[in-house]
């Protein structure tokens, strides 16, 4: 599957900064050892490019790589149950709810550390965007699939991220996500092995609300 032309791609750098803002969070340690990972959003699949996304007025727009430091420091919100809500201030400013899966299948597969980031950017008009770190390399154009209460929806891998694969589907993901109890993610790596990774849902909903209070 080519993902070059139909696929539109921004990337958002956590940076070093990140790390370090978050090291006193549950969420910190392992961050610290990834400060430099890049999350990756793609929306607009096979889409023209003023196709106006979910009823909020304008395209989203092409983007490239953003350094670190467009973003800012980034700085704890508040931490609710499982989740955390941060903002990051500078000329792109960022607002975003992040967890850690609290289990992870097979054991024995060596794998870097995972996160869910459901981001608002403003300037570019994005809410609640919905990333997913592996953690681990999978097959571009890889399919996946995330569940919670028997509710199915497909994924789409690059790299080692993976989003929704209908951005159209995506705030019915936010509201299954408020209404159940843990979300299973499950992809395959580029050896074709699967892996099971199960995040508690507790606080999303809290999470969300601050960070969205911030991105206003």
């Amino acid at each position: 599957m080519n993902l070059s032309s139909p696929i539109r791609i921004r990337t958002l750098m956590t940076g070093l900064a990140l790390a370090v803002a978050l090291a006193v969070t549950p969420f910190g340690a392992a961050l610290a050892r990834h400060g430099k990972a890049k999350v990756e959003s793609s929306h607009s699949r096979g889409r023209k490019a003023s196709t106006r996304h979910r009823g909020h007025g304008k395209s989203r727009k092409h983007g490239g790589k953003s350094k670190a430091s467009s973003h800012g420091k980034a700085t704890q919100i508040g931490t609710y149950g499982d989740w955390g809500a941060y903002k990051t201030d500078g000329k792109s400013k960022t607002c975003y709810a992040l967890a850690e899966p609290q289990t992870r299948e097979p054991r024995s597969m060596k794998r870097g550390a995972a996160y869910m980031f459901i981001s608002d950017r403003p300037a570019e008009n994005v809410r609640n965007e919905v990333s997913i770190i592996m953690g681990f390399p999978m097959r571009d154009g890889a399919e996946g699939k995330a569940e919670i209460d028997h509710t199915k929806f497909d994924l789409i891998a690059k790299g080692s991220n993976a989003w929704i694969k209908n951005p159209a589907e995506e705030g019915h993901l936010i509201e299954a996500m408020k209404k159940g109890k843990k979300m299973i993610v499950k992809v395959a790596n580029k050896g074709g092995r699967f892996t099971t990774d199960t995040y508690s849902l507790h606080g999303v909903t809290q999470a969300l609300e601050m960070a969205g209070k911030e991105c206003r």
